[in-house]
């Protein structure tokens, strides 16, 4: 188990650089790094940030991905955070027949220089959330279908306040893969549970008690603003936003943000940029946003479908479609689509992204390797298109053999989806007492 440090490591960046704007009634409001919701509008409209740096512009003496700290929404700068890997494919774009296949990387490939010991694209969001927060906010809770809370299980090594992780029992096995959790991080498994059932946990957590407050999912700009790491890396490296954007989506969160920073770009004064059309892309077996988008209204898919799914942390079944600034909004805006994988099509993409890239992929990167390959099969993209692919997970196969070699196991409390959240928000509040407001917990194999 790994010690928090204090959080004087983390170099302070002023917070004045950025606004809220609220996307329906146009609202302005400086942010209090906790805020996710407009207090005009009850809709559910999403906020967005507004920048004073109009230009795109990089800080090459900071770390990671405080590189483009001009356009994130964060007053200090987390050690430890490492940028996408970006680079033009040769083996899946000459398979492809695509010429000008790029390709981002998110995951575990050193030889890349790509060090996210999550294994995900996550942690950009991870480290981004926790930049924004205030000092001692309290106890944060973050549902995950297990990659975004070892992404913030790995990110959280360098502060001091505590967090909650709430997951699906069967994705703990994730969290150890991807390292020891720090003393601050608590970790609760939901037996037999699926993402939607940790996410309903997780909001009667935070109803529990005053001191907890929810990091917000989709609607926090942190988290949008840091996955748009992925497109400002791309544009960095590429020198042009691509004309084509494949991404795998559960919420959308993703996608949201490479459309925002992609329109931040174009509207920044380089010449010729225009934003690229999105295609997302998810399991066949469990596409809310698929059907939504083809019905042009919110879809709710079969819960039963959830267990037969190739990439699981894409199930989520309340994605913000219909919001204003949310999933419906950006596919008519990028005429784009939302496309779908079966299992054996997105297992088969996986095994050929290995062969021809040289490194393992998460499934729902997989997902999107995909509808990638389909996509270009049935002529929808020009051979010569510039295309980014968002590979949103890999190298895990590395990142396992580790935490074999270090015989670790998940730690944390497992508790029953019938078990109170009163219950265990009061085990957690003890044990945070216990060790003081801004350390947090020891993690303890407990049945509340």
């Amino acid at each position: 188990m790994t010690t928090s440090v204090p959080e004087e490591v983390c170099h302070e960046i002023p917070s004045a650089h950025y606004s809220l704007v609220c996307t329906r009634c146009g609202l302005r409001a400086d942010d209090d790094g906790l805020r996710l919701r407009c207090p005009d509008c009850h809709d559910g409209a999403l906020l967005r940030t507004e920048y004073r740096a109009a230009a795109f512009t990089v800080t090459p003496a900071a770390s990671g991905i405080f590189r483009y700290r001009d356009w994130l929404p964060v007053r200090r700068e987390v050690p430890g955070s490492s940028r996408p890997a970006v680079y033009r494919s040769q083996g899946l774009g000459s398979a492809l027949g695509l010429r000008d296949l790029w390709i981002s990387f998110s995951g575990y490939w050193p030889e890349r220089d790509c060090h996210m010991t999550s294994g995900t694209f996550k942690e950009l969001e991870a480290y981004t959330v926790l930049g924004r927060l205030p000092r001692r906010p309290g106890v944060m809770v973050v549902t995950s279908a297990g990659n975004t809370a070892a992404a913030f299980a790995s990110a959280s090594r360098f502060l001091e306040f505590p967090c909650v992780l709430v997951v699906p029992d069967r994705s703990l096995p994730v969290l150890a893969s991807a390292g020891p959790v720090p003393g601050n991080v608590n970790v609760v498994g939901l037996e037999g549970a699926t993402y939607n059932d940790a996410i309903r946990f997780g909001e009667e957590i935070v109803a529990a008690a005053p001191g907890f407050f929810a990091e917000g999912g989709v609607r926090n700009v942190g988290r949008r603003d840091g996955l748009a790491v992925v497109a400002l890396t791309a544009y960095e490296e590429m020198g042009s936003l691509p004309d084509f954007y494949f991404q795998a989506v559960g919420s959308g969160a993703g996608a949201i943000a490479t459309y925002e920073a992609s329109r931040r770009i174009a509207e920044s004064g380089t010449g010729g940029q225009t934003i690229p059309r999105l295609f997302l892309c998810q399991n066949a077996e469990f596409a809310p946003l698929h059907r939504a988008w083809n019905e042009r209204r919110t879809a709710r898919p079969d819960p039963a479908a959830q267990g037969h799914v190739y990439a699981p942390e894409l199930v989520n079944a309340a994605p913000p479609f219909t919001v204003h600034g949310g999933v419906k909004h950006i596919l008519e805006d990028s005429s784009g689509d939302v496309l779908v994988a079966d299992h054996g099509s997105a297992a088969s993409a996986a095994a050929m992204f290995e062969e021809l890239e040289g490194i393992d992929i998460a499934p729902a990167a997989a997902v999107a390797v995909a509808c990638l390959r389909r996509a270009v099969a049935d002529r929808r993209i020009p051979r010569d298109a510039r295309v980014l692919l968002n590979v949103t997970g890999g190298g895990r196969q590395r990142l396992l053999a580790a935490a074999a070699d270090g015989a670790r196991d998940s730690e944390g409390w497992l508790v029953g989806r019938g078990s109170s959240p009163d219950v265990v928000a009061s085990e957690i509040l003890r044990a945070v007492r216990a060790r003081g407001q801004s350390a947090g917990p020891a993690l303890v194999s407990a049945r509340p």
